[in-house]
């Protein structure tokens, strides 16, 4: 009888990962997969997108959760995911990274006494302000199996105590690399014309676009940087929304709708540099051998800061500026073998079957 996995994803990097593991589960005939979308991410370029250009399955549910406040997001998705795996009767269910979708899995799982495979575990940016640290703490406490993408995230996971917890934590490589490599091959140009020389820039996280004073202060520092090298950031609808209500002046810069994964490889090859609080284009910058400004005060990817293709530059205006011009000058060596060898699913996916 074949294995059946429930996989819950929500947010863009969540479709990218699942795109690597579910590729290699088609493959298979010992499993079946059962693709949960929360709804978490529902506009069309930030959802809908992914599943057409990366050929993803289309999800099984789709549950429509969107645009709500964390504790009624995490409540209805908690509620909703519960009444599809008693339905579905699955022997795993598989999550990832650090969303409202991941710990509403999590839950719903644990109570169910169905195993439960966090992807991307052990990740720590020691921020318990930031709703994604809290998920992702909660959601390693409460997994059988952690799969680790760096030495770092298994360092953390032993420091925090789970050599004495019931769970299995493997080294596994990071999907967003397999998904890189696989994807990269089929890249697309955006719909609009393209400075000969640019930056890319994505801005989404809360504390950022809830914080007016840091908002205000990264925008004007991309309309300083702006006036050197072309900004292009493709836009958040939450973001927008946000901007929009407040006023904050985007002139210089080249606003764009958001665009989808194989854009977004076509944009990151062509960069100078990758501006972002994103914690998967962090990697990705790295993956396509650029340098980057993170736009947090912290990161879980704290390997890429420790050798230098990464700057922690926060929010405020004269560092993120100063830190620019500092990074755009470097000269980096990208051959370092930070995240595996873009084998991650594969080594997931068989070490499930031999668990599961």
């Amino acid at each position: 009888m074949k294995k059946k996995i429930v996989t819950i994803v929500g947010a863009r990097p969540q479709f990218i990962k699942a795109a690597a593991l579910s590729r290699e589960i088609s493959k298979n005939n010992d499993t079946e997969e059962i693709i949960v979308h929360t709804g978490q991410h529902y506009d069309k370029n930030m959802s809908d997108i992914f599943f057409e250009e990366m050929k993803i399955p289309k999800p099984h549910y789709n549950l429509n959760i969107n645009g709500l406040s964390h504790g009624a997001m995490t409540g209805q998705m908690l509620e909703k995911i519960e009444v599809v795996l008693i339905k579905e009767k699955p022997d795993v269910v598989v999550i990832y990274g650090d969303t409202n979708s991941t710990i509403a899995g999590a839950l719903a799982a644990k109570k169910l006494h169905i195993k439960v495979v966090h992807i991307e575990a052990g990740l720590r940016s020691f921020n318990m302000k930031m709703p994604e640290e809290i998920n992702r703490i909660l959601t390693d406490r409460i997994s059988n199996i952690l799969f680790c993408p760096t030495d770092m995230a298994i360092e953390n996971l032993k420091k925090e105590g789970y050599d004495n917890i019931d769970c299995e934590i493997i080294k596994s490589g990071d999907l967003m690399l397999d998904t890189a490599i696989f994807y990269s091959k089929y890249e697309k140009k955006p719909d609009f014309e393209l400075p000969a020389k640019f930056i890319l820039t994505t801005i989404h996280r809360a504390e950022n676009t809830d914080n007016t004073e840091r908002l205000v202060s990264i925008f004007n520092a991309l309309k300083i940087i702006a006036t050197h090298t072309a900004v292009i950031l493709p836009i958040h609808p939450r973001t927008k929304k946000i901007i929009d209500k407040l006023k904050i002046s985007t002139e210089k810069l080249i606003i764009i709708p958001p665009v989808g994964y194989l854009e977004i490889i076509y944009l990151l090859k062509r960069t100078s540099l990758v501006m972002t609080d994103s914690g998967g284009m962090q990697k990705e910058a790295f993956f396509f051998k650029k340098p980057c400004l993170t736009l947090r005060d912290e990161t879980e990817w704290v390997e890429l800061v420790k050798n230098n293709f990464n700057i922690i530059v926060g929010a405020e205006t004269n560092t993120i500026i100063n830190n620019y011009n500092k990074i755009i000058k470097s000269s980096l060596n990208y051959e370092m073998d930070l995240y595996g060898n873009g084998k991650a699913a594969k080594n997931i996916l068989q070490n499930l079957i031999n668990i599961i």
